[in-house]
């Protein structure tokens, strides 16, 4: 024992010697010296944090359900003004104009428009009428299936069979199956009006379309023809309709009924999760308590701001510009109808189309020469400065338009893409009209508070003083010239 010690007690002797030292240089954690030295926070901060939080994620709700509300205001919509059922299927017979309040509708189509409930009736069969620009979404306009010309049945019409998510059954051949992840299905047909005879010479005639559209039928696959409801074909023109979105607690409201409808693999898991953050969880109670009631009213308000801030200040990549010389942008900023871009989902870009717009389908997004449609559209005039209806502008649309199957051109405001609210009620034209032509072949566009002396009613598109607004130009069965850029729309020029 003795001779271990006298070894054993040098090395003790320095170890003593330098554990000061060794104390003295432990490092303290880079979090502990961020946050209040280690210790919790005072009571007060904390619950500002929470509550900080609280808002943030019920920010990002919003912009990540926005496409969904967006549906469920059309379907509230329309349901309360034409009832609900697989059967209902409103045509807007005379065109759709600013009395419906929707986002960027064309006016320059026939819209048919329903909302189908999986849950309720089981698989159904569509028929759908040849020669349809159309599409099958779920809720959050997700495309489930292009119909018409980019669809399967190539402009032929047929017929699609829609599957519950929870579908399990036999898929009988002959159909067109899609299914969908929501119960919730969105029917949304656009048939091509006829250029105008005899006393309607000169402006379109949408007789033609509507008889088309009314060829559409709708019943569950397996009820027996007897039993299934007959169709019935609500004319929707000239009513005064709200299909927007809820811009109140009724948004948080209509999105706890729509989680708690529909299955969960309808809504990501770490989406969900984020909605749980502020309450929102399938099968549970919604009871907000009075300060998550104010964030949420706060967030609602505050949320629409940042999104249109978003689009106001533009991209700083570029991709939304359809050309390096014009002003013009593409509201899928060069991705997917789905909003992809190459190594990301672009979450910012999708609540910006749909704070203004609704319906996205690979159509849209596709070089697809003679069958597709594309949808240039511009906030700003040839100087690069927004657009105010107080003033006057020309369009120049060079002459060859590239679009087989016709063109058009609307007007909307810039806040939620409504029409805007002035006595023309359409505040549109298109390639029916008889607009007389420049001696190069170019077709002028008017818009403004007043229409120029000389210039027909068609080629007028009025604005309302003191308010912003967009311009689309839309181009059915788009041809290889404005793939190709060998012809563009000019810029829109403010005149005195």
């Amino acid at each position: 024992m003795l001779k271990h010690w006298k070894i054993a007690s040098p090395v003790l002797a320095v170890a003593l010697c330098f554990a000061p030292a060794i104390r003295a240089a432990a490092p303290e954690s880079p979090l502990i010296k961020q946050i209040n030295h280690g210790n919790w926070l005072d009571q007060k901060e904390a619950e500002s944090l929470r509550d900080e939080l609280y808002y943030q994620n019920a920010v990002h709700s919003y912009m990540t359900m926005i496409p969904l509300l967006n549906t469920i205001g059309m379907r509230d919509g329309s349901e309360k003004l034409f009832g609900a059922g697989y059967n209902v299927l409103p045509i807007w017979k005379q065109r759709m104009d600013s009395r419906t309040m929707v986002p960027t509708p064309n006016a320059d189509v026939i819209y048919s428009m329903s909302y189908l409930d999986l849950k309720e009736t089981g698989p159904l069969v569509v028929k759908a009428p040849p020669n349809v620009i159309g599409m099958f979404t779920d809720f959050f306009q997700r495309t489930l299936t292009d119909v018409g010309a980019i669809g399967p049945d190539r402009a032929r019409g047929g017929l699609y069979l829609l599957l519950p998510p929870d579908w399990t059954g036999p898929v009988p051949g002959g159909y067109f199956a899609v299914k969908s992840k929501t119960y919730n299905v969105f029917l949304f047909f656009r048939t091509i009006m006829a250029k105008g005879t005899g006393e309607n010479a000169g402006k379109p005639d949408p007789a033609p379309a509507v008889k088309n559209a009314e060829l559409t039928r709708v019943y569950p696959l397996f009820t027996p023809e007897k039993d299934a409801k007959p169709m019935q074909f609500p004319d929707a023109s000239g009513k005064n309709i709200n299909m927007m979105y809820p811009t109140d607690s009724q948004f948080w409201a209509k999105l706890k009924a729509f989680v708690d409808y529909e299955p969960v693999d309808a809504i990501d898991l770490e989406t969900r999760g984020a909605l749980a953050s502020i309450g929102i969880v399938k099968g549970q109670p919604f009871k907000p308590n009075a300060q998550q009631q104010k964030l949420l009213q706060k967030a609602v308000e505050t949320a629409p701001k940042m999104i249109l801030a978003t689009r106001q200040l533009g991209r700083e990549d570029g991709r939304n510009r359809y050309y390096k010389d014009r002003q013009y942008e593409s509201a899928w900023a060069g991705g997917t109808a789905d909003w992809m871009q190459e190594s990301y989902l672009d979450v910012a870009q999708r609540a910006g189309f749909f704070q203004y717009a609704y319906s996205s389908a690979p159509a849209m997004a596709m070089h697809t020469t003679g069958a597709g449609s594309k949808y240039p559209f511009t906030t700003r005039d040839a100087s690069g400065n927004f657009m105010n209806g107080s003033h006057s502008y020309k369009l120049r649309l060079p002459a060859g338009i590239p679009a087989e199957l016709f063109w058009a051109v609307t007007a909307y405001n810039v806040t939620d893409g409504t029409m805007p609210e002035t006595s023309q009620l359409l505040p549109s034209t298109n390639g029916y009209y008889d607009i007389p032509k420049q001696a190069d072949g170019s077709i002028d566009i008017w818009f403004g508070p007043e229409k120029p002396q000389g210039v027909v009613d068609a080629a007028y598109i009025k604005t309302i003083p003191g308010r912003d607004f967009l311009v689309a130009v839309r181009l059915y069965g788009t041809g290889d010239a404005f793939y190709d850029q060998t012809w563009k729309p000019d810029d829109i020029v403010k005149v005195k």
